[in-house]
């Protein structure tokens, strides 16, 4: 298995059937998937990603748990359309899915032609540091032998020494594992570091891909003229009027 700089196993022989927890950082690998494979949206599907690691490296999976950051309505209706639908499926499946509102500001930005552009930029804040402490928490509560990230964010990396804390406390064993796209030129792709590293092939995430459609639906409208002419091309419907019974 690919490590990263001090792989990380610590404390004594591993379980018999090590439990796992996934925490994914649902825009991180979105971003890496699309460079290595050319997935225009996040389709992957987060159960059959990590119960194929997990059958890979012979892990118990415990559970998942997905964070990502969402557009507002007001600033992007389709894409709040498609996670509020996304996230729905997800928590219906049994994910624990924590969100943040995405920040907008405005930036400029330097046109092919020389000349500038005012943009509006949206960023993810806050999502980072919610998993890294959810890493802390569990790792403190026993909740999991390994922890598996699906991210490539070296910030997480500053995780990896507070667990190995944890685990020497506990006198037990954990490990820190990082699963994520590589195309195959894997030069520029890494896992976060001090852990160990799970590459995924375009084989492998394409077979875990989600094949719904999360879309909004599309409500039909038609002209008014086209209703009227609708209208008058309905047969005629003859009412009948119940017959009124006069007194014997």
């Amino acid at each position: 298995m690919p490590q990263g700089p001090g792989g990380v196993i610590f404390m004594s022989l591993p379980p018999a059937e090590p439990r796992a927890v996934a925490f994914i950082d649902g825009q991180n690998l979105f971003r890496h998937a699309k460079d290595a494979f050319g997935h225009h949206h996040p389709n992957f599907d987060p159960v059959k990603l990590f119960n194929a690691i997990c059958a890979q490296q012979n892990w118990k999976p415990l559970g998942i748990r997905f964070y990502t950051g969402t557009p507002s309505e007001a600033e992007d209706p389709k894409w709040h359309a498609y996670w509020s639908n996304r996230l729905l499926a997800m928590r219906r499946a049994g994910i624990c899915v924590t969100t943040r509102l995405l920040k907008y500001r405005k930036q400029e930005v330097l046109l092919p032609d020389g000349s500038k552009q005012i943009v509006t930029a949206a960023q993810e804040k806050g999502i980072d540091v919610r998993l890294a402490l959810d890493v802390v928490r569990l790792a403190i509560e026993k909740q999991y032998d390994v922890a598996v990230l699906f991210s490539q964010d070296q910030d997480l990396a500053e995780v990896v020494t507070d667990v190995k804390q944890i685990a020497k406390l506990q006198a037990r064993w954990i490990k820190i594992a990082c699963a994520y796209p590589v195309a195959n030129q894997p030069a520029v792709s890494r896992g976060i570091n001090n852990t160990d590293w799970l590459p995924m092939g375009q084989a492998f995430y394409n077979a875990c891909l989600d094949l719904r459609d999360y879309r909004p639906k599309k409500i039909r409208t038609w002209p008014l003229h086209r209703l009227l002419q609708m209208f008058h091309q309905l047969p005629a419907r003859r009412v009948s009027r119940p017959v009124r019974q006069l007194p014997a």
